[in-house]
């Protein structure tokens, strides 16, 4: 099975301690986000984790100890983007996470590491011209380091137009003049453009609208055919694995303006107030009424094709 840690918050970033704790431990606790009694045990050994999954802004915090996660299959997203302090108030520096992306790549292989760019918004500050610009001296930097980059719109959500005043969508002549851009960017510096849950539209310039974290990417990263159940997605225009997430929303520390998993700054703060990094839970521990469910969990593996090469796909 895969385990995803980064849909609801940025574990690298804020609870590599906690999780590194719940690697040793051999489990963890995650709350039903709509029925909080509503808990599942997850077992986190590599018999039934074929993946760990991670979604970060700063993977850093996780560096020094990866050896302890090298019984398991790992597929990393780390988002950079060209906003500064007012969009993305605790964000480290572009430059030095950057820079953590390329010493993570080297310890675990650039087929293992994707970035993000997203998600995509214009204004004055941040204009088309903006955008292609950094998007340019960013790839250049990572080049050799990863093969892909992920790249979306920003959603307008209720609770991101709450959080972010002003902000519109990204037009239909915007989208087009940057998906045709990076891709002739992505070309130059090998890197493959891709989007998740935004169409099609963007195919005709080059575009792999397929999915950000399909089967086939995770059998890339992890060197092994998969046999996944199907099941219904949480989303109809998505084809990613994205269940069994671990995570907690509203629990975010980084505060950007355009985040969909956090409500409020208060309720961000005072849900961190409960993190205990020795707790199986993230945010907070047992409570009188959970109804404590362990997951099935086997893996996915297919054993009669293990190991194989791309090359000839």
């Amino acid at each position: 099975m895969i385990i995803n840690t980064g849909n609801r918050t940025d574990i690298p970033a804020y609870f590599s301690e906690w999780f590194y704790n719940r690697i040793k431990e051999g489990y963890v606790y995650a709350r039903n986000p709509y029925y909080p009694s509503q808990v599942t045990k997850y077992k986190l050994t590599p018999d039934v984790v074929d993946c760990i999954c991670f979604c970060t802004k700063n993977p850093q915090p996780m560096i020094s100890r990866l050896n302890e996660l090298k019984r398991f299959g790992q597929f990393w997203f780390v988002t950079i983007t060209p906003y500064d302090k007012d969009i993305e108030p605790n964000v480290p520096n572009k430059e030095k996470v950057m820079e953590s992306f390329k010493k993570l790549s080297a310890l675990i292989g650039s087929e293992k590491i994707v970035w993000r760019y997203d998600p995509i918004f214009i204004t004055e500050k941040y204009s088309l011209k903006n955008h292609l610009e950094a998007f340019e001296k960013m790839a250049k930097n990572l080049s050799g380091y990863t093969e892909e980059c992920i790249i979306s719109f920003v959603d307008l959500y209720e609770k991101t137009k709450r959080n972010f005043p002003g902000v519109r969508e990204v037009s239909k002549e915007e989208r087009h003049i940057i998906g045709k851009e990076f891709v002739a960017i992505g070309n130059k510096y090998n890197i493959k453009i891709k989007t998740c849950a935004e169409g099609y539209d963007l195919e005709k310039f080059g575009v792999d609208c397929s999915g950000c974290m399909t089967q086939n990417v995770i059998e890339r990263a992890i060197h092994c055919r998969l046999k996944v159940p199907k099941k219904k997605t949480s989303r109809e225009v998505c084809d990613c694995l994205l269940g069994n997430d671990i995570g907690v929303y509203n629990s975010c520390i980084h505060g950007c303006l355009y985040c969909y998993a956090n409500y409020s700054k208060d309720i961000v703060k005072n849900n961190f107030r409960f993190h205990d990094k020795n707790s199986p839970f993230l945010i907070g521990n047992t409570m009188e009424g959970d109804v404590i469910k362990e997951a099935k969990q086997y893996s996915y593996l297919d054993n009669q094709i293990t190991f194989f090469s791309f090359d000839n796909i």
